[in-house]
This record gives structure tokens, C-alpha cells and sequence, in this order.
């Protein structure tokens, strides 16, 4: 068929799509999805991935992307066979670049004989031209003006739900949504350990991730002290946890937190720099709500079906929020200004680059606010979780 846009708009299936859902493409039994990026980026495209799963369903789909990547989809059931990891290269994996490794993986990639590569990392400047090298027989992904066409492309406009986002991408390959938010199958081993590293059992129990990758996503340890010492006192177990980076964070918190709550009763204690990915997963999957910034480990809780309470910046809640309201829970920092420069804050990775401040966009969000939904979900989660 034609791939002119006319007839790409003329040949929209029927169904619910996110935008058109066009004409498959025949013959497809090896899809490449090229995804970098971290935990939370991963799930972003989780949707669009169970999406062409089913439209292609004897089609093998070859995600490329990162370590952590692999890690957590080993061995897990889902719309995923394999996962490639990507080699350094500008604009797709920030490193080291070495030619020969990059050459090699190039050779590798053309010799599965791709039938459909699809991109969902960004507007294509770079990652664009990285797809087309994979030699694919299709192509979709997004498109920003300066960057270099596929078959059929999505105009990339920096403010877009990233869930939506993706699905909008495949649906130029035909796929319409199966759901809109990702949905990570947790296997009993992760359960199992979940239950034995927090002890999770007749109390309610509150986990915290206090990190984030940027520094102006983070809430102030002192106000996650405050909801971390109010669900203590009244009676939850509280654990918080991270990376090796954030255990410092996690212990200062918790060490608030204990004598905020003035109680030797107060079960709070970090697991931050002490889990594996597979155990955050199961630690993550026992909780009955979790509280923190827009994260990789806020959207992985979301994935596996516990209730989130995240603290956001205004902008990042456009790209990255939960869509529902019923489990997850969004609390709005609406700062448009630099509070040290002034500078448009609302640009920054769009249309202009970031001043040098990292100071947090989010510490005007209140704790008691935030607690608020956190007692909320607690009262409701067994039912809701059918628990």
C-alpha cells in the first residue's frame, strides 16, 4: 500500500487506537523495539509492547535496550523474548562509545533479519538513523522536524503521556491497545522474597522511595519523614528503599522519621542499596501503598499493581503520571520558574537547556496533603486489590 499519509489515515482500522490505528504489516514474524533509557522509560513502552504482542501474536519481539533492562525481564512472562543490549552510542546510551563493539552489534542485528522496526525513545535525532541501521523491512517510531524519516512517524511534541505516547507510535503499525498502563506479572519467587525482607503481614505496610535521577524531582527528606513517622504512629510497618545512592537519604530519613514518631513501637527501617532488582520488585508487590517522586521505582509499583501516592512537578505529571485515580494518587508542584534564576522551567528538555540549579520544583507540596491519600489507600487497598 501507499505511505503517503493520506493513505495511511484511509487505511485506519477499526477499533480504539490512541490516534489511527493503520493497516498491519504482512509477513511480520521479527519485531525490534528500541527502548533505552531507565526503569521508568522501560515502562513507558510497556503498553505498546503487549500491544503489538497481540496484534502480531506469532511474531518473537526483540526489545533493545538496557542492562537493567534485561534484569528485570528475565525469565518473567510477558510480550518480550529476548532483550538485546544496546551499545554506547550518542543519544541512545550515554557511554563510552567503541566502534568495533557498535559494528558488531549492527552486523548482529541485520543478520535476524528484522521485519518491523519500531523506535519509542525520543524524537529520533539520533535514534532514528540508529534504527534504520538495523535493516529492517518497516519501520515506525516519532519524529521530530530535523530528524531523519522512517516508513511511518509520529510528530514527537515534548508534552505527551509517555504510556499513550508509545501506544500512539505502534498504532501506525497496527496494533491498537490492549491496556494503557503497564501490567508486570510478579512471579512467586519475588512475592515470597517481598514477604520475608519487610515482614509484611498483618500491618498495613508503607514503602518509600525518596530518590530520584534529578535532583528538582525530589521531595525534601523532611517532609517523607513526616508521613513516614504519622503512618508509623498509626500503625503501619514503613520501609524505605533505593539505591546505593540513596541509602544515605533513606537513613537520614529514617532516622527523622523515628523520632518524629516518638514511639518505640515505630517499625521504620531502609532496605536502600540492599535489594536486588528482583527483590524490589517483590518488596514493591507486598506493599499496600507507595510513596514517592517520579521514579523508576514509583512507576515499577504502579506495574505491579500497588497503589502509588507520587510527588510531581507539573510538567512531568503530563508525561509521566498515572492515568487512574481510583489506586494512584498525583500531588502537583506547579512551579513554571527557577526559584534561583527565574529562568522558564517549563522548557527545559524541550525547547531550551536547563539552567545550572538543582533546586527541588516540588518542596511546596505538603506532607499532610500527601499522607492524606496515603491513609486513604491504606482503608481501601484490600478491597480494591482483592485482598
Amino acid at each position: 500500500m501507499s505511505n503517503s499519509p493520506t493513505a495511511n489515515l484511509q487505511a485506519a482500522a477499526m477499533g480504539t487506537g490512541i490516534g489511527p490505528v493503520l493497516d498491519r504489516f504482512q509477513d511480520v514474524e521479527r519485531i525490534a523495539i528500541l527502548r533505552g533509557g531507565g526503569l521508568g522509560d522501560l515502562l513507558f513502552a510497556y503498553p505498546a509492547l503487549s500491544a503489538l504482542a497481540a496484534a502480531y501474536p506469532d511474531a518473537s519481539i526483540t526489545l533493545l535496550g538496557l542492562p537493567l533492562h534485561a534484569e528485570l525481564l528475565r525469565h518473567r512472562p510477558g510480550p518480550v523474548a529476548e532483550v538485546e543490549v544496546l551499545p554506547f552510542a550518542s543519544g541512545v546510551r550515554p557511554g563510552p562509545e567503541d566502534g568495533t563493539a557498535t559494528a558488531n552489534f549492527f552486523a548482529d542485528m541485520r543478520s535476524r533479519h528484522f521485519d518491523l522496526a519500531v523506535q519509542i525513545h525520543g524524537g529520533g535525532r539520533n535514534s532514528n538513523p540508529f534504527l534504520l541501521k538495523l535493516g529492517a523491512r518497516h519501520t515506525v517510531g516519532t519524529r521530530t522536524p530535523d530528524a531523519v524519516a522512517l516508513e511511518r512517524t509520529l510528530p514527537y511534541i515534548y508534552y505527551q503521556n509517555e504510556f499513550l505516547r508509545s501506544l500512539e507510535v505502534v498504532g501506525l503499525a497496527g496494533a491498537a491497545p490492549v491496556s494503557l498502563e503497564p501490567r508486570l506479572i510478579v512471579t512467586p519467587e519475588e512475592t515470597a522474597a517481598g514477604l520475608h525482607l519487610t515482614g509484611a503481614g498483618t500491618r498495613p505496610l508503607l514503602v518509600i522511595h525518596p530518590g530520584a535521577t534529578d535532583p528538582r524531582r525530589r521531595w525534601p527528606a523532611s517532609s517523607f519523614a513526616v508521613v513516614a513517622a504519622r503512618a508509623a504512629r498509626d500503625g503501619s510497618d514503613v520501609v524505605l528503599v533505593g539505591d546505593d545512592g540513596d541509602a544515605p537519604l533513606a537513613a537520614e530519613i529514617v532516622r527523622m522519621a523515628q523520632a518524629e514518631a516518638a514511639s518505640e513501637g515505630a517499625r521504620i527501617r531502609s532496605l536502600a542499596g540492599r535489594l536486588s532488582l528482583s527483590e524490589l520488585t517483590g518488596v514493591l508487590s507486598v506493599a499496600t501503598v507507595v510513596v514517592g517522586n517520579d521514579s523508576g521505582p514509583r512507576h515499577l509499583a504502579q506495574a505491579v499493581g500497588t497503589p502509588t501516592v507520587g510527588i510531581y512537578w507539573v510538567g512531568n505529571v503530563i508525561n509521566a503520571g498515572a492515568l487512574g485515580r481510583m489506586l494512584h494518587r498525583v500531588h502537583l508542584a506547579w512551579t513554571t520558574q527557577c526559584v534561583e534564576c527565574g529562568v522558564d522551567v517549563t522548557q527545559v528538555g524541550w525547547t531550551a537547556e536547563r539552567c545550572e540549579h538543582d533546586d527541588s520544583h516540588v518542596q511546596q507540596i505538603q506532607p499532610d496533603a500527601v499522607y492524606d491519600d496515603v491513609r486513604d489507600l491504606t482503608a481501601t487497598t484490600p478491597l480494591l486489590r482483592g485482598r
